[in-house]
């Protein structure tokens, strides 16, 4: 059993939220990447991790909507970061993407 199962759900829960804001600020600090390049190498986004806020959140009986997940994990409006940081996709990445997308419809 892993040591992280063998401690009580309150230090769990806060060593998950701990790596979580981590995660968040790791992506805050590498704007550059772009949320195509981590769906191509990770199958998750910026995105995604808001619309998994949004569900824990519904699981929970609380309301969070999809733009406040956003700016959450964003760190500001999607509207702001999407005009600063968000490139536009090139031919090879739009590519890429399909092509993981492919892979992953194939394996069910």
């Amino acid at each position: 059993m892993s040591a992280m199962n063998e401690l009580d759900q309150s230090t769990r829960t806060e060593i998950e939220a701990a790596a979580f804001r981590r995660l968040l600020e790791h992506l805050d600090d590498n704007k550059d990447v772009q949320n195509i390049d981590l769906m191509i190498l990770a199958d998750f986004c910026r995105n995604c991790l808001s619309k998994w806020l949004v569900t824990a959140a519904e699981a929970r009986d609380e309301t969070l909507s999809y733009e406040e997940a956003r700016e959450y994990v964003y760190g500001m409006p999607y509207s702001e970061w999407k005009e600063h940081y968000q490139g536009k996709a090139t031919p090879e990445q739009l590519a890429a993407l399909e092509a993981r997308q492919a892979q992953k419809k194939a394996k069910g």
